[in-house]
């Protein structure tokens, strides 16, 4: 598994409105996506209290080649960049992803929290606990599915979460699901 995400910051003027409709016309074309996991699309915005207006999908990859045929195939990660720029792409190599309870219902909200290893810890002693929160995490009402993965580049960790309701008391940022294309989610979750 791999975890991307990019982040399309947009002024605080901009109407989401742009987005939810994009996102409307456009998300079907990822719901049969060969290799991907699942697709989350996010938003947040200074209407519902964010910091910041922001389009920011965020993906599990079940395979890196097709992480790259989107990225770079032409077709979908083009639209972005003919219509917003060419973003900063984070990826992060997946540690584990569950399903949580509520995984048969609608995600309606996301969080992602990022952590840096300090840079005298082995790596083993944090990721086996985040493991342990991501065990944790998936047995809390309302959670759809959780994942863990790590940027070994800049030893971040990434805890995200995708809700069937309001998330709670959970650190991170909190982002809208404007719609979820989940065409290889039995085989993520197989792993």
């Amino acid at each position: 598994m791999y975890a991307m995400q990019y982040e399309v910051t947009l002024p605080a003027d901009y109407d989401l409105g742009i987005i939810r409709r994009r996102v409307e016309t456009k998300a079907s074309a990822t719901d049969d996506f060969d290799g991907l996991g699942l697709k989350a699309y996010l938003v947040q915005d200074l209407v519902n209290g964010a910091a910041v207006n922001q389009y920011a999908p965020f993906y599990l990859w079940n395979e890196a080649a097709a992480m790259g045929r989107f990225l770079w195939g032409g077709g979908f990660f083009s639209g972005i960049c003919q219509s917003f720029g060419r973003p900063i792409v984070r990826h992060w190599t997946g540690v584990d992803v569950l399903p949580g309870p509520d995984r048969d219902r609608l995600a309606v909200a996301a969080t992602k929290h990022t952590e840096q290893l300090a840079p005298d810890v082995d790596p083993a002693g944090p990721v086996g606990e985040a493991l342990e929160v991501l065990r944790d995490r998936v047995r809390l009402a309302g959670v759809h599915t959780s994942a863990v993965a790590v940027d070994p580049a800049r030893w971040e960790l990434v805890h995200f979460t995708l809700w069937s309701g309001e998330p709670g008391i959970v650190p991170g940022t909190r982002y809208q699901v404007l719609h979820l294309s989940t065409p290889g989610t039995k085989e993520l979750l197989a792993e």
